[in-house]
């Protein structure tokens, strides 16, 4: 799609407004509860480390009334010693058990954090794999990629951390009020009161967060977003000295990031000095209200000290949930993100007509299941009557009108057709239309008005997966994957065997650089073919196609980056590409399309001009101002 076709498709908000926060939250509790037997194990354990803990302090007490208190101002022997011994062996298992279910639930938390995770990326890409072509021409691959990373991460800290952090935090505040309770009733009240007070904070400075943090994963995205384009135009950045412009765009766009971040943060880090101050004060306050009644005989010194061990135990895991504050906003925020992704619409598809393998008798087809190098549609009709109509690429336009934004036609009621084994070639200036009318008889995109037929089926009829296997497309910009040469040509059709690979480079005459590289057809590609020309990309992309072997073959600018040289050597092999094939050309280079069988001028979105090359010439019109250089395409 050119530049001025893709600004015509409206940019989507990408950033929505965010979903109930109960409803997310099922949603990611639905990842963990895959893990239900593990999780029941951590719970169980966390369980064990939270009493342990919490009866360790209790213990405290009777180790200071019923052991040590009787021990002091005597000469106690050695017998003396043993009950003592015994109880502090007892507080030391219990201490152990704590570690131990501690460490082990640790343990388990990781592995069930990291399946988790495996999962929800899972379903992330296989998601991506099902959205429409209009979603990547509206977001950036950054903005794509940073729901993969930045936003995943939120949410592996939030339930590696928070997760166990929750429960243990629940059980040793319930259990060490109600041993407070016991303890002391009048201890408690301060208690609760600081408690009141404590709550009241955090829920006024978590609502201001969680906004924050929204836009700070929202500026994330948009600073990946650019980053990862200009890394990827680098070249063009350099050629035309656009340095200072695009280090004065990534500046705002950092700053408003270390805004977002900082207002985020800040409300979410100040919680624990707060929380950590309050708790300072009712420890004091609790200390002189308990010495007090310990003095007036209301409470004896071993209740006071295990009622100020939980003091400072019962502000712990407040504010350690406090801390988890900024972790859980923030994994929420970015779990918003994830699931606006997996909320997007899948591709449409209503087509129920396949195209299989026939084998052929005269006129007679039937289905088979190995290849036969003849192939159908497989239409069941309404009466489930099967009906084969072979596959020979008559391809036709009636009356069509598309828009990729409501109220700007790009195409305008265009007729055309394409039969059998034609070679149709599109000129015209950029954004006229050429582009478009090829992403259309693929289905990236749906028409307005009109119908496409393909052997005479509406397109829209065909399963998209069978339509565009059919079709083989060499775009302008290529694109290889990570990997040998000889992998990236069979990626047009993976059950090529190795001769056919080298027959399709031979013949895109590819074959013949291909041979003089260190591995050959084994040489490893990496960074989009980097260690490759241009052109030899191309020739690459254009080997593609040929061993995808199809009947409609699409080339959009296909020999663009080849020079006139590589191209005059290729061409033969591309009129053997092309033989007994149904051809779309688009091309600026005029040269290209003089032996097509039809050459249609658009001009906003409407065919003005349509002919052969000589025909086109004796009209005198747009066409032969272009091939004379009395009009030039933009």
């Amino acid at each position: 799609m050119t530049q001025q076709e893709k600004r015509q498709v409206p940019i989507v908000d990408k950033f929505q407004k965010p979903r109930n926060t109960k409803q997310t939250l099922k949603r990611l509790l639905n990842y963990l509860l895959a893990f239900r037997a593990k999780l029941a194990l951590v719970i169980v354990l966390v369980l064990i480390s939270s009493i342990s803990t919490v009866a360790a302090s209790y213990l405290l007490k009777p180790l200071i009334n019923d052991y040590i208190g009787p021990l002091t101002g005597t000469n106690p022997s050695g017998d003396d010693y043993l009950p003592l011994i015994r109880f502090l062996m007892v507080m030391a298992g219990i201490y152990l058990s704590s570690i131990l279910a501690s460490y082990l639930y640790n343990y388990q938390m990781m592995k069930i954090t990291n399946s988790v995770l495996n999962n929800l990326r899972r379903d992330l890409f296989n998601k991506i794999q099902d959205l429409p072509i209009k979603y990547f021409d509206t977001h950036t691959h950054g903005e794509i990629m940073s729901r993969f990373t930045n936003d995943v991460e939120t949410f592996r800290q939030a339930i590696s951390n928070g997760f166990v952090q929750f429960i243990s935090s629940t059980v040793s505040v319930l259990g060490i009020f109600i041993l407070m309770i016991v303890l002391s009733p009048i201890l408690t009240l301060i208690i609760v009161l600081t408690l009141v007070v404590m709550f009241l904070i955090i829920k006024k400075i978590g609502s201001n967060s969680a906004k924050f943090f929204k836009k700070q994963q929202k500026e994330l995205g948009e600073v990946n977003g650019f980053v990862e384009e200009m890394i990827e135009g680098q070249k063009v950045v350099k050629v035309f000295c656009y340095e200072e412009n695009i280090v004065e765009d990534f500046n705002k766009k950092n700053e408003n990031l270390r805004i977002a971040a900082t207002d985020a943060n800040t409300y979410a880090n100040i919680i624990m000095p707060i929380m950590g101050n309050l708790g300072h004060l009712n420890y004091a306050a609790t200390a002189a209200v308990g010495a007090i009644l310990c003095i007036n005989g209301m409470l004896d010194i071993g209740s006071l000290a295990s009622f100020l061990q939980f003091t400072r135990q019962f502000s712990q895991p407040i504010t350690q949930i406090s801390q988890q504050i900024n972790a859980i906003l923030a994994a929420f925020a970015g779990a918003e993100r994830i699931f606006e992704v997996l909320d997007q619409p899948k591709e449409f598809d209503e087509g129920y007509v396949t195209l299989v393998n026939v084998c052929k008798e005269g006129n007679e087809m039937t289905e088979c299941s190995n290849q036969t190098g003849h192939w159908a549609w497989k239409h069941v009709n309404s009466d489930n009557q099967v009906e084969y109509i072979e596959l020979k690429g008559d391809v036709r336009f009636n009356n069509v009108t598309f828009a990729y934004n409501e109220g700007t036609d790009v195409l305008k009621n265009v007729s055309l057709y394409a039969k059998p084994g034609q070679k149709i070639a599109f000129v015209g200036s950029t954004g006229a239309g050429k582009t478009t009318i090829t992403n259309l008889i693929n289905r990236f995109y749906e028409i307005q008005q009109g119908e496409i037929t393909y052997d005479g089926i509406d397109i829209k009829k065909i399963k998209k997966e069978d339509l565009r296997r059919s079709l083989a497309m060499v775009l302008q910009d290529t694109h290889l994957f990570t990997g040998t040469i000889r992998e990236n040509i069979r990626y047009g059709r993976l059950d090529a065997t190795d001769e056919e690979v080298e027959e399709a480079a031979k013949l895109a005459n590819a074959d013949s650089f291909i041979k003089y590289l260190p591995d050959g057809y084994d040489t490893l590609l990496t960074s989009d073919g980097a260690n490759l020309s241009q052109g030899q990309r191309q020739l690459l992309s254009i080997a593609r196609a040929a061993v995808a072997n199809p009947p409609v073959l699409i080339l959009d600018e296909a020999t663009s980056s080849i020079d006139t040289r590589t191209e005059a050597l290729i061409e033969k092999g591309m009129d053997k590409l092309m033989e007994g094939r149904t051809v779309f050309v688009i091309a600026h280079r005029l040269s290209t399309v003089r032996n097509s069988n039809a050459i249609m001028v658009l001009e906003n979105g409407q065919i003005i001009e349509r002919g052969d090359h000589e025909n086109l010439l004796k009209q005198e019109g747009r066409y032969f101002k272009l091939y004379t250089g009395q009009f030039e395409l933009n």
